[in-house]
């Protein structure tokens, strides 16, 4: 029982605590990584069926689908990137890079107010999204412009 008390203890210093949660945290990501990695093939093959049936299974000399919702398949793959390149880089150099997570949530709400569909939401909503938008766009510039400084 001794042992298992000084065991107990040495576990729970600071040094060997630190490097379990370490580990924890690189797992995580790891498995993260590999369930992102699948979300994109399997919308990108979502993607490719709707293009497939729209441009050649049954052709109406325009999509059956609205432009807009086509689009949204797209920025949906491109911020599903955008969330493995921020894993991707926290596993590299174990920070979180606020540039890239701004970009990330940049692209996200863009592509919210691209496929915007006014009949199912009030213009209350819309003013909101671009709220967002300008506050993000501020935050990013501001992170721009803080690491461009520490540069020179």
């Amino acid at each position: 029982m001794a042992k298992f008390w000084v065991w107990l203890q040495d576990f729970f210093k600071d040094r060997n605590f630190l490097k379990l949660i370490h580990i924890t945290e690189n797992i995580v990501s790891k498995v993260l990584s590999l369930a992102l990695i699948i979300v994109i093939f399997v919308s990108l093959y979502d993607l490719m069926l709707v293009l497939v049936r729209d441009l050649f299974i049954e052709p109406t000399g325009f999509f059956n689908r609205t432009l807009i919702e086509i689009f949204g398949f797209f920025l949906n793959i491109l911020i599903a990137l955008e969330l493995l390149e921020n894993i991707t880089v926290y596993l590299r150099k174990h920070i979180v890079q606020l540039e890239l997570v701004l970009t990330t949530a940049l692209i996200a709400v863009a592509r919210k107010i691209i496929i915007f569909d006014p009949s199912k939401y009030q213009k209350i909503d819309l003013i909101a999204l671009g709220v967002a938008i300008i506050c993000l766009a501020i935050s990013y510039v501001l992170i721009r412009y803080s690491h461009s400084e520490k540069r020179f």
